[in-house]
C-alpha cells in the first residue's frame, strides 16, 4: 500500500500495522517533531512529546531513551551553574532553574513518566535533526544541550554512520525487549541546520538518512516517513518557508502532516482525527457577539456532536471542550 504524489513520483510506503486512534505516541528528537506532536494532541491521541526537551542529535536521542528504559537516576555531576540559572547537559532549558533542588526534582520526573509511557506505547517517532554532536573537551562527554555557555568548552564533531548505526541500533534492540510491541517510525527534520554551512548540512542529513534506512531494513518494526524530501523535493518552493527561508511554515507542515495522516492511520483513525480537528477548530474560534442565538446554536451543535462521540469513542477526553460548548453565557 502506498501514496503516490505525481509531481515527483514519490512513493510512500504505510507500515503493515497503522496507527490506531487508541494509540499511545511518544515523540522525540527535533523542532520538527514537535509540529507533528501539536497536531497529534489536537486530534486527541494519547501523546507524549519531548520528555527532555528538543533533541537534535542521534546520541543524545539514544541516551535519553535509555535512561527511560532504565527509569535512571541523574547524573547531578552534570548540572551546572551559568548565569545565576541550573542546567544539566541532557535537558532542555525548559527544565533550568534558579534552584538547584528544583531542577532535579522536574528532571526526575520526566524521566519516570517517560519511562511509564514508553512501557506501554505503541508508537515512537524519532525525528533526528543533525549528524553534528558538541562534546565537553574537558570531559569528552557529548551534550544534548549548550545553553549558550562559552563555545571554547565545547567541540563540534560529526559523526561517523557507523557511530550512529550502531547507537540506534542498540537502542532499537533495547526498546524491543522492554516493550515489545512497540513500533517505530524514523524521520529526518526538513529544517537545514544553515550555520553548519550548506555543505556540511547536507553531509550531516546524508549521514542520517542513510542510518536510518539501515535501520528500516534491518527491523520489520521500524519504519520511515520522508519528512525531509517532501520538504526539500516536493515542496522545494521557498513560499512554503517562513521568513527565515529555513524553517518550514504552517502551510508545508500541514502538507506534511496530510502524508502522515493519510498513509500511517486507519480509515477510522483518520475519520476520528478530522472529527477532532473540527472539534477544536470550533473551540478555539473567537467571536464578536457571544450573546447570540446563532452563536449557541453554534456551541450546541458541537456540543451533541461531542455527546455522540463520547459514546463510541469513551477513551477520549472532552471535559474541556464540553464544559465550553455547555456554557451557553460565554
Amino acid at each position: 500500500m502506498s501514496s503516490l504524489i505525481p509531481s515527483l513520483n514519490i512513493s510512500i510506503e504505510a507500515p503493515n500495522i497503522l496507527i490506531e486512534h487508541s494509540d499511545k505516541l511518544m515523540l522525540m528528537g527535533s523542532c520538527f517533531s514537535e509540529h507533528i506532536g501539536k497536531r497529534l494532541s489536537d486530534c486527541k491521541f494519547q501523546v507524549l512529546e519531548n520528555p527532555n526537551g528538543i533533541l537534535f542529535n542521534p546520541l543524545s536521542v539514544t541516551h535519553s531513551l535509555s535512561q527511560y528504559i532504565d527509569n535512571t537516576t541523574i547524573d547531578t555531576d552534570r548540572l551546572f551553574y551559568l548565569n545565576e540559572i541550573w542546567h544539566h547537559w541532557d535537558f532542555h532549558s525548559r527544565f533550568s532553574n534558579i534552584n538547584k533542588e528544583r531542577a532535579i526534582l522536574q528532571i526526575q520526573d520526566a524521566i519516570k513518566t517517560a519511562h511509564l509511557f514508553l512501557k506501554d506505547a505503541d508508537w515512537l517517532m524519532i525525528t533526528l535533526g543533525s549528524a553534528f554532536q558538541y562534546y565537553l573537551k574537558d570531559e569528552n562527554y557529548f551534550v544534548a544541550n549548550c545553553h549558550r555557555a562559552p563555545g571554547k568548552l565545547f567541540e563540534k564533531r560529526l559523526l561517523k554512520i557507523d557511530e550512529i548505526q550502531e547507537a540506534l541500533v542498540d537502542v532499537v534492540e533495547s526498546l524491543k525487549y522492554f516493550n515489545p510491541k512497540l513500533k517505530i517510525i524514523f524521520t529526518i527534520s526538513p529544517v537545514r541546520h544553515i550555520r553548519d554551512g550548506v555543505v556540511d548540512n547536507n553531509r550531516s542529513k546524508a549521514r542520517l538518512i542513510e542510518t536510518v534506512h539501515h535501520l528500516v531494513e534491518q527491523f520489520d518494526h521500524c519504519y520511515y516517513f520522508p519528512a525531509y524530501e517532501l520538504l526539500i523535493d516536493v515542496l522545494r518552493d521557498y513560499r512554503f518557508y517562513d521568513t527565515d527561508l529555513i524553517h518550514p511554515n504552517f502551510g508545508a507542515t500541514k502538507l506534511i502532516w496530510d502524508q502522515f495522516h493519510n498513509i500511517f492511520f486507519s480509515k477510522e483513525t483518520q475519520f476520528i482525527a478530522d472529527q477532532m480537528l473540527e472539534i477544536i477548530t470550533a473551540y478555539n474560534h473567537k467571536v464578536q457577539f457571544p450573546e447570540t442565538d446563532n452563536y449557541k446554536n453554534f456551541k450546541s451543535k458541537y456540543l451533541n456532536k461531542i455527546i455522540q462521540l463520547k459514546q463510541k469513542y469513551n477513551y477520549i477526553d472532552f471535559a474541556k471542550e464540553e464544559a465550553y460548548f455547555s456554557n451557553q453565557n460565554k
